[in-house]
């Protein structure tokens, strides 16, 4: 009868945490399934290319870096800065008539120095990452202020400026868009940086107890540099991306970047078995935010309840997935 009732118990557990594992994609689903029948023009296949090409894309790529930084136990909060700064720098080299490769060159840069400031307030002044890249962000927000005059937008609609931005936004390969293979590229090197290197497994054991990875050997202070240069990066890429698209820099634009990037990877550990960020995790919680937004936007809603309701869609989704794996417990 005890070994009956052991099984049981065994067996509910593990249909509670395989329910809690697969919360995020029944939430996925369902959403698709709503917006399929709620908002007119959903599963078009103009919308469904737009929303991967403009929304996916952009979001995926900084995401993935953010899922670098918190699976090391951090946080980036600049990750916006690292957008801005190197669309900024991109669209101003581009309009001093560099050519386009020296113009991502430099993009690419000002984003690296922004993951180097903060792995240098982190590692060498010992800041907590919450607080060091908080201080990067106020900085980056100045930065942008005082080299556009105040936030003055920076448009460059001349025919001789289309071709480096035609050149990465436009062109494709095998009729597949430029930006979606530079994901794909990203998810690649991101995917074998974290599940099949000794890099990620350094990572791993920074985000479950720095102290302990310090003590074991791990060089703790090169690899938290290496996590957030990678974010910034990464994030600078969709930068140079999303100023391609729209041939423009706006500055703090990069700000709607971050909450859901954040977002995406902590619903991406919601699937995850030792509840750790994943880059299948953080892809999934990506899809699932960008179909959410494009869906609120079709049925008619601005983009203040937009926020309402995905803040909404990430509470139920982790609450319902942390539940169920904690009553299994």
């Amino acid at each position: 009868m005890t070994n009956q009732t052991d099984t049981a118990v065994r067996e509910s557990r593990f249909s509670l945490e395989a329910a809690s594992n697969y919360a995020v994609i029944v939430a996925f689903v369902a959403v698709v399934i709503f917006f399929t029948f709620a908002a007119p023009g959903f599963m078009t296949g103009e919308n469904i290319f737009n929303l991967i090409s403009n929304k996916v894309v952009l979001l995926a790529i900084v995401a993935l870096g953010m899922t670098i930084v918190i699976g090391a136990g951090g946080i980036d909060l600049s990750v916006g800065v690292s957008i801005d700064l190197s669309s900024m720098i991109f669209i101003m080299m581009i309009a001093a008539g560099y050519m386009g490769a020296f113009a991502v060159m430099g993009g690419l840069g000002a984003a690296f120095c922004v993951g180097l400031l903060n792995a240098f307030l982190i590692n060498k002044l010992k800041i907590n990452p919450f607080l060091a890249t908080l201080g990067v962000l106020f900085i980056g927000k100045s930065i942008q202020q005082l080299s556009t005059q105040g936030g003055v937008p920076i448009y460059l609609t001349r025919a001789e400026y289309a071709a480096p931005f035609d050149a990465i936004a436009r062109t494709s390969l095998l009729g597949i868009p430029t930006p979606m293979i530079i994901l794909v590229i990203c998810i690649i090197g991101v995917y074998l940086a974290l599940h099949r290197s000794v890099f990620g497994r350094y990572v791993a054991a920074l985000g479950a107890q720095a102290d302990v990875a310090r003590y074991s050997g791990i060089r703790v202070p090169m690899h938290m540099s290496i996590v957030f240069i990678s974010c910034a990066v990464l994030s600078g890429i969709t930068g140079i991306l999303l100023s391609s698209t729209v041939r423009s820099y706006v500055p703090l634009a990069g700000d709607a970047f971050l909450l859901d990037a954040i977002g995406a990877t902590f619903i991406g550990t919601a699937i995850s078995a030792e509840r750790r960020p994943s880059v299948l995790g953080t892809l999934i919680g990506v899809a699932l935010l960008a179909v959410m937004r494009n869906g609120l936007l079709l049925i008619g809603w601005n983009f203040f309840w937009q926020q309402v309701g995905i803040g909404v869609l990430v509470f139920l989704v982790l609450g319902l997935s942390f539940g169920l794996r904690k009553r299994g417990e």
